[in-house]
């Protein structure tokens, strides 16, 4: 079974990956932010490492996939390849932070790997108001997110709802994280695993 988690910066999806995982005894696969060379030097010049940063998590996402797919175990993933080429990137064209020509070559390779995936059998999205992505992101203290502003992170959770509303990979579960301290609260991550084996159970 392949589950996966979406939602905007701040959203808790990793710490939601990591106690899913926990709880389910899944195999957890993250975003990688700790080994990706571009995430610094995009946050201080976004549009001189636009391009590079998408193509970089594109791969990382795509190799996840293409492992999940030959390990055939009960795997959670923390975002989904579809985030980027449906809100990321086209969100970086639009800001005008990355140009048509690299925006075409980026949407090109991703149809190419889209081709040769498929969805998860499940998607979680967290859904989240900026006021608490802002409070979340400042929390967590990392040094490269300093610089995130509230119109970027507004422009992100637009276009989050206009994929939400319109995706049809797999069934999907919305839980909106805004009165939720799944992390902090025990009664509230247990009311989204309620929720969790709801939608399993449903799978099946």
């Amino acid at each position: 079974m392949h589950i996966a988690v979406a939602g905007n910066i701040g959203a808790g999806k990793t710490s939601l990956t990591n106690l899913l995982a926990k709880h389910y005894k899944w195999e957890a696969h993250f975003e990688d932010v700790i080994d990706n060379p571009y995430l610094d030097d995009f946050y201080n010049h976004m549009e001189r490492w636009s391009f590079n940063l998408q193509v970089y998590f594109l791969k990382s996402r795509f190799k996840q996939l293409i492992q999940i797919r030959e390990d055939n175990k009960n795997v959670i993933q923390d975002r989904t390849i579809y985030e980027d080429s449906n809100i990321f990137a086209p969100n970086l064209h639009a800001m005008g932070l990355m140009t048509r020509r690299d925006f075409d070559n980026y949407l090109s390779l991703f149809d190419l790997m889209e081709n040769l995936i498929q969805g998860p059998d499940l998607l979680i999205y967290l859904r989240s108001s900026i006021p608490n992505l802002v409070n979340k992101i400042h929390k967590r203290g990392r040094s490269y997110e300093n610089t995130i502003s509230i119109d970027y992170l507004s422009r992100l959770n637009e276009r989050y709802e206009a994929w939400i509303s319109t995706y049809d990979k797999s069934p999907l579960l919305i839980i909106d994280v805004d009165n939720l301290d799944f992390v902090e609260k025990p009664e509230d991550l247990g009311s989204i695993i309620e929720r969790v084996d709801g939608a399993i159970n449903g799978l099946f």
